[in-house]
């Protein structure tokens, strides 16, 4: 399995998403510049440009027509996929943090950091479907959590979102109220900051990576825990096969750590486990720094990383891949 060596960042990556069909891959870094890839090898399509600070998030439409991006500069904007045009920008008073389209993508959920004075919050903004109707109004604005949310996603059927973040717990909200629905068990959940999140693709139940060295995977709608995946480095980055029952985990010791280990070896791995047995089944080894963000191809058959070295790694599945038994 040869990796595609993916240059065009100049700066860590902070975040991967394919589109629907698989045949795009778009990346966020702190570089300012959104960056859509050919899916299958690797080429450079183009740049979004227009941010003025880090990108930290993006979601990309169902029809792979609007790009939706939130970024340090505090804002969050909508750009036409296939054009690199902006549409709208949302403007908030912290930095926009995380961002997801709901199913339809008439609502976006973003999240905004703690800032100064101000507290996190969640906000729901109507997404038009003509751009020239856009306003940035929210529909809704969640408050509570402490800390950073770095994951806000849409539960089924958009009634709930799910959030996570600094203070490590899992909270359900309801979509129309705004009212706290459930919080994870603290006893089972997770000890440290909720650095991602990923959903399963039928959308019943999702994975959730941490600094406290593990993934877990909870019911979406019980908020029951079903797997823990320990690993023995702060967990970054995590992702699940639409294809097998495989999650992988990316991440990476702490800075403070990053010297005294040799950093040509190229020791930061990506590592698969098996979903249901919860043993580690291989490991794909090449950053130069921690892994920030992963990505499976919605069919399967790949899947890209992206490093603190700028990097993004694609890895086309060699057909071995697909026949590993434990």
């Amino acid at each position: 399995m040869r990796p595609i060596l993916m240059k065009g960042h100049e700066r860590p990556l902070t975040f991967l998403k394919y589109n629907r069909d698989g045949d795009l891959l778009f990346s966020c870094a702190k570089d300012h510049n959104p960056t859509v890839w050919f899916a299958d090898n690797g080429e450079r399509l183009g740049t979004y440009r227009g941010h003025n600070g880090a990108v930290w998030c993006c979601d990309v439409s169902r029809d792979s027509a609007r790009l939706i991006t939130g970024s340090a500069d505090q804002t969050a904007k909508l750009w036409n996929v296939q054009t690199g045009q902006q549409l709208f920008t949302f403007n908030f008073d912290s930095p926009a943090r995380a961002v997801d389209f709901s199913v339809g993508d008439r609502l976006a959920v973003i999240t905004t950091d703690p800032f100064m004075e101000l507290s996190s919050a969640i906000h729901v903004k109507r997404i038009a479907s003509d751009p020239a109707d856009q306003v940035g109004e929210s529909a809704l604005i969640l408050k509570g959590p402490q800390g950073r949310i770095n994951r806000a996603v849409w539960g089924p059927l958009n009634r709930t979102i799910i959030s996570a973040g600094e203070d490590a717990v899992i909270r359900i909200w309801d979509s129309e109220t705004g009212k706290l629905l459930k919080e994870n068990d603290k006893e089972v959940g997770h000890k440290k900051t909720i650095t991602s999140l990923a959903k399963s693709v039928d959308g019943s139940h999702f994975l959730t990576g941490s600094l406290d060295k593990s993934a877990k995977l909870w019911d979406i709608r019980t908020l029951t825990l079903i797997k823990t995946y320990l690993t023995e480095r702060p967990v970054n980055a995590v992702a699940m096969s639409p294809l097998l029952d495989h999650v992988v985990l990316g991440g990476g010791q702490d800075a403070s750590a990053v010297t005294t280990t040799d950093h040509r070896a190229g020791k930061f791995e990506a590592k698969f486990y098996d979903k249901v047995l919860q043993e580690e089944i291989g490991g794909v080894k090449g950053h130069f720094g921690p892994i920030n963000a992963l990505a499976f191809n919605p069919d399967g058959k790949s899947f890209s990383s992206g490093g603190e070295d700028g990097y993004v790694r694609l890895h086309h599945f060699d057909s071995d891949y697909f026949n590993i038994k434990i």
